[in-house]
């Protein structure tokens, strides 16, 4: 199991307790998803919290959502119950950004069965699957993982990107642009990068794209082939652009920069770009 799950392959393993379950419902702006999941979650689901569970403290130097101490995060997963094969299944209730975080520090700490639920909780949700209130207390796992399974961009790399690959931000188009900046210091976007908003995974039906569709995406980007990094406003979001890819057949992981736009803008020795880059495609 790995990449995405439908809400029909979830409720089979969810049914008979041989997944588990991960909530990271959470919003750049508020309010926290911990009381969206309390009222009502799919059964089983265990509830992480991405400013706390899925990320180290925050700082200019290292970004809003720096990856975790892998001792720590190792010890979060064990604690949800995760074991060394134990499929997982990670949902949100918007674009699937957020439940991709898990799926890639489940992958870089090299714990293959791992998917996104197609759709996230507004899909159960609308076919009305089961939900529940109840909070479980699941046994803890014997998950070990070694950081290194997927690769990452320090701000020097993500730099040099550009000059011979292709660098994606996935953060929407006006903060891309630098219309708007409601979070980091400096509006704008890493000189050289394409844009790559998370938004256009999804169908209007709000589930993933079929993967044909997806690698027309990446191609009109250039991003098909060769050196790839993604980024976003603090290495949530990109982490999709990752899965997207996979989604899509390419078969090299792109780099993810965990520091990401929040890291950039906070270094003053950076340069920002605004606008479109040249030969950017529309998303």
């Amino acid at each position: 199991m790995r990449g995405l799950i439908s809400t029909t392959e979830a409720a089979e393993l969810i049914g008979v307790g041989a997944a588990v379950v991960l909530d990271v419902r959470w919003r750049l702006t508020g309010p926290p998803g911990r009381a969206d999941y309390e009222r009502a979650h799919l059964p089983g689901a265990v509830f992480l919290d991405v400013d706390t569970d899925l990320a180290g403290p925050p700082s200019t130097e290292r970004g809003r959502h720096p990856l975790p101490e892998p001792d720590r995060l190792v010890a979060v997963f064990r604690t949800a119950g995760i074991g060394g094969s134990t499929p997982v299944i990670a949902y949100d209730d918007a674009d699937g950004s957020v439940a991709a975080r898990v799926w890639w520090l489940l992958r870089w700490l090299g714990h293959e069965q791992v998917a996104v639920l197609d759709g996230g909780f507004a899909a159960w949700q609308a076919e009305e699957r089961p939900l529940t209130p109840d909070i479980p207390h699941p046994a803890a796992g014997d998950f070990t993982g070694e950081p290194g399974s997927m690769p990452v961009l320090d701000a020097d790399a993500a730099a040099g990107i550009p000059g011979d690959g292709v660098l994606l931000d996935a953060r929407a188009p006006v903060r891309y642009r630098g219309e708007t900046e409601p979070v980091d210091a400096r509006p704008g976007h890493i000189p050289g990068a394409r844009n790559s908003p998370a938004s256009a995974h999804l169908g209007p039906d709000g589930r993933w794209r079929p993967a044909s569709e997806l690698a027309e995406h990446f191609a009109a980007l250039g991003a098909s082939t060769g050196k790839v990094g993604v980024y976003c406003g603090s290495g949530v979001t990109a982490c999709s652009v990752v899965l997207a890819m996979e989604h899509a057949g390419i078969e090299a992981s792109p780099a993810l920069y965990p520091g990401s736009y929040s890291q950039w803008s906070a270094d003053e020795r950076r340069e920002v770009a605004q606008g479109h880059e040249a030969g950017e495609v529309a998303p």
